[in-house]
């Protein structure tokens, strides 16, 4: 039940970060956004590494090291994708791609963690395509670069989730830590070849800080899900994250709920009740 409960916070996290992240890439590059609101986390990611207990290998950092670089690549390619607008295409189609690589990932690389929680799992893949449909639906005329370049987020993201699972439960949080070495990396070199500054104004800081704060949590409560759960099932239910946007799109920017989206969080529940069997 624990790995449950862990994999459902790490969701919320994910979708308010992504929110966030989103509103801030309205106003600035997505680049410069995913640099810095990394950087202002990593006070967050010091603190759980002297409050968590671990000792880890080298592998363990290794894994670490490569999720970072798929996440920190995944995370500029969704803030990209969301400056456009079309989170009904955008949403669905990044979180549904995210949560089927690792549900393979784990069924290769571990046993079945059984009947029920793979439906459970397999719920939560259609209550994120159904929590993700804004107005008008998926349907409509859809650039094939908004399309590819949701894909690619989803691609990444799957392989962060598949990655930073591998990481043993000995390890503590320094494989989080080193999933922001190696992204915070990636994205200074990637600003330095585009020629993207790194400055923000105050408004948009803001957006960026909650972020990247929100961001690393969701990363450490996925990991110590991960680490005690079947990754078929863990990563299944953190990529529900979409339910949280929503849920603050509507709050924030006074969106309305469709019937589908309310459909969406009923099978969320569904799939959280599954899972836990």
């Amino acid at each position: 039940m624990l790995p449950i409960v862990l994999a459902a916070v790490s969701a919320v996290a994910f979708g308010t970060a992504d929110f966030s992240g989103g509103k801030a890439s309205r106003r600035a590059d997505p680049i410069t956004v995913t640099v810095v609101s990394q950087i202002l986390s990593i006070p967050l990611l010091l603190l759980l590494v002297l409050l968590v207990p671990g000792t880890p290998r080298p592998v363990d950092l290794g894994w670490g090291l490569l999720a970072g670089v798929a996440g920190a690549g995944g995370v500029m390619l969704l803030y990209r994708a969301l400056s456009t607008g079309m989170m009904a295409v955008v949403a669905p189609v990044t979180a549904i791609t995210a949560a089927v690589v690792p549900i393979v990932a784990g069924l290769v690389t571990a046993h079945s963690p059984g009947t029920l929680a793979l439906c459970g799992a397999g719920l939560a893949v259609v209550a994120i395509a159904l929590v993700s449909l804004g107005e008008g639906g998926v349907t409509g005329r859809v650039s094939s670069r908004v399309l590819g370049t949701a894909l690619s987020a989803g691609l990444l993201f799957g392989i962060f989730f598949a990655l930073l699972g591998q990481a043993d439960e000995g390890s503590g949080m320094w494989p989080v830590l080193a999933v922001r070495v190696s992204s915070i990396g990636f994205g200074l070199a990637l600003a330095a070849r585009t020629g993207v500054g790194l400055r923000l104004g105050r408004r948009v800081l803001g957006w960026a800080a909650a972020a990247g704060l929100l961001d690393s949590a969701a990363n450490a409560l996925y990991l110590a899900a991960a680490a005690r759960g079947h990754l078929s099932v863990v990563a299944a239910i953190a990529s529900l994250y979409p339910a949280s946007t929503v849920l603050l799109a509507l709050g924030v920017d006074r969106e309305r709920l469709r019937p589908a989206q309310l459909a969406g969080l009923g099978f969320a529940a569904g799939a959280l009740v599954l899972a836990s069997i």
